[in-house]
């Protein structure tokens, strides 16, 4: 019941090999600094990307090379659906990903996928994972193992730490998500807080049909389940499991444990 395969589809997912091991379906969340340290990430030797500091101008990412995106032309479509589009003399350059001027990198550790933008005043730390037509908007804090797949969000003014974000994922607004997955088609309504770190020392644990799982982990958010949603300033509390298109009401919190799939937190 509570393998990941329950809960997310990995068809199209570029990294679900991080799934594969452990009887739950937080193993991956305890697998993932161990992944991310084994990924070969790709060179950011540029003098395009001064490191630690903000971009003194925007940037392309095209076939490995990096460019100044002061020659090209660029259109601001809409990043998830894959209209980024950069042009260069007239020519368009698939694939290619913009890193806005004001933005930030730390860290070599940073793959950047195709079709990415990468807003001003968004700060990655690495290492970090963006999947392909991925957009991170405007002040968006990547606090470091933070990976997310194709088509996602991650959005203005969120604060993410050690967190997976399934295809088409999106948080975006004003949210905080540490140390928790976010599976296929999810959206998490303006200023959702995943809390992950309980008032009392300890680990978290999780009470299924009357049985207390210890999950092993000190900090644990939430796992939201393919097309889950919240609504506006909500809240979870450490340690939140929700099955496939789940609701949680707008200004709600919901318990920790597992809510089974469809499930729909009025209160």
């Amino acid at each position: 019941m509570l393998r990941a395969k329950s809960f997310f589809d990995f068809s199209d997912f570029p990294h679900a090999d991080l799934f594969a091991a452990g009887p739950y379906v937080w193993s991956a969340l305890a697998e993932l600094k161990e992944y991310m340290n084994k990924y070969t990430y790709p060179s950011l030797e540029t003098p395009y990307l001064p490191p630690g500091k903000p971009l003194p101008e925007t940037v392309v990412y095209h076939g490995g090379n990096w460019l100044s995106g002061n020659h090209l032309v660029i259109e601001y479509g809409d990043t998830t659906k894959g209209k980024l589009i950069v042009h260069d003399n007239g020519e368009i350059l698939k694939g290619a990903s913009v890193l806005m001027a004001g933005a930030v990198l730390l860290g070599d550790r940073i793959d950047i996928g195709e079709g990415v933008l990468v807003e001003s005043g968004a700060m990655i730390k690495s290492p970090a994972i963006i999947g392909d037509c991925t957009e991170i908007r405007q002040g968006a804090y990547l606090r470091g193992y933070c990976l997310s797949g194709k088509r996602c969000v991650l959005g203005h003014t969120t604060e993410i730490k050690h967190s997976i974000f399934l295809n088409d994922a999106k948080a975006g607004h004003f949210a905080y998500l540490g140390d928790s997955i976010l599976g296929t088609n999810v959206n998490l309504g303006a200023g959702t807080k995943f809390a992950n770190l309980r008032f009392i020392p300890g680990n978290v644990a999780i009470m299924i049909d009357g049985e207390r799982i210890d999950t092993g982990m000190r900090k644990f958010g939430a796992i939201l389940g393919d097309n889950s949603q919240t609504g506006c300033n909500s809240v979870t509390s450490p340690g939140t499991i929700f099955g496939k298109n789940c609701m949680l009401m707008p200004n709600l919190t919901a318990a920790s444990g597992y809510h089974p799939n469809r499930s729909i937190i009025r209160r």
